[in-house]
């Protein structure tokens, strides 16, 4: 990894611009506010942000470094360097992706095996845990010691994405990583608090519904089985839930002892389906997702699709085949 010019590139500049994918999940927005916190105690102007629809998660609104957070239309045009984060492609970028296309220099920080190869200097590493790993390595190789802030918005991204630390990605070297920010003044109760242990009741009679409506398919995924459900708009509307406080329902859907994959379609409010997926390790959800125009991880992954939720289950459940599976 170009890890060398990428600290030359960064401190060479003046002003950086910060960008991660669109929705952003934990690691996404955490490890961004982490560089962000960082960049700016070595006194570089800092602007962060992702594309429309430019809300803050609610189960992310916690997270320190929020006051670098800008639409994206107050970002520059032409930044003179953008750095992208937890983005696998482009056009995950959305509204910003054209900026980065015209940046003077693209930095590109991301674990993604789906990775398009876009980008001047890639920090890219399929085997990382997520991209907060990434980004403590950069913090470290710009000679930024860790504080609390900067570390809680790694230890999101960590947690996040090792599922809390329950995934297979969950290697020694994670432990390692989440004690040294435990030691920066981490408190894991309250992240864990926030991230997972927490909702309105309206999201309970949401998941509730989507529970009631879970389909199982025992020779689905060649055999292996896949369990799926569905919530449209209308759902979370009835019960004011906003659409970034579902991720937690495909959590609950994968317990399912039954199937090696779990799917949640869930309505955007623009009337698309954004199909979540998980896997137990025998199937490569990644791969089917990539086939569908998303990306991801083996274990999950995600993509986005119009039509009727029975149509997109058709064509994922085509996509989950592997040769020599039983049609």
């Amino acid at each position: 990894m170009e890890w060398e010019r990428a600290v030359e590139l960064i401190r060479a500049a003046d002003e950086v611009c910060l960008a991660c994918h669109v929705a952003p999940d934990g690691d996404a927005l955490g490890s961004m506010l982490a560089l962000g916190q960082a960049l700016r105690a070595l006194g570089k102007r800092c602007l962060a942000s992702f594309g429309e629809p430019f809300r803050v998660p609610a189960i992310l609104r916690f997270l320190p470094g929020q006051e670098l957070l800008v639409e994206p239309d107050r970002m520059p045009e032409e930044p003179a360097l953008m750095v992208s984060l937890d983005a696998a492609g482009q056009s995950r970028l959305g509204s910003l992706a054209a900026r980065a296309g015209r940046a003077g220099a693209l930095i590109v920080v991301d674990h993604h095996a789906s990775n398009t190869g876009f980008g001047g200097v890639r920090l890219v590493d399929p085997d990382a845990a997520a991209t907060a790993v990434l980004v403590e390595e950069l913090i470290r190789r710009l000679g930024v010691p860790l504080d609390g802030a900067i570390a809680e918005g790694l230890y999101a991204g960590l947690a996040s994405d090792t599922g809390s630390f329950k995934y297979p990605c969950t290697t020694p070297e994670v432990h390692d990583l989440a004690g040294r920010l435990l030691t920066a003044g981490v408190r894991p109760e309250a992240v864990s608090r926030e991230l997972w242990d927490r909702a309105p009741f309206g999201y309970l009679q949401v998941l509730a519904g989507a529970l009631a409506r879970a389909r199982l398919e025992r020779d689905a995924a060649g055999g292996r089985g896949l369990v799926w459900t569905t919530i449209a708009r209308a759902d979370r509307d009835s019960r004011d839930v906003p659409y970034d406080q579902l991720e937690g329902v495909i959590d609950q859907l994968r317990r399912t002892d039954e199937a090696e994959v779990a799917v949640v379609l869930k309505e955007t409010d623009k009337g698309e389906w954004y199909v979540s997926t998980r896997a137990k390790g025998a199937v490569d959800v990644g791969r089917a997702c990539v086939e569908l125009g998303g990306g991801g991880h083996r274990t999950a992954a995600a993509f986005t699709m119009g039509g009727e939720p029975a149509w997109i289950i058709d064509r994922l459940r085509a996509a989950l085949r592997l040769p020599g599976d039983a049609d």
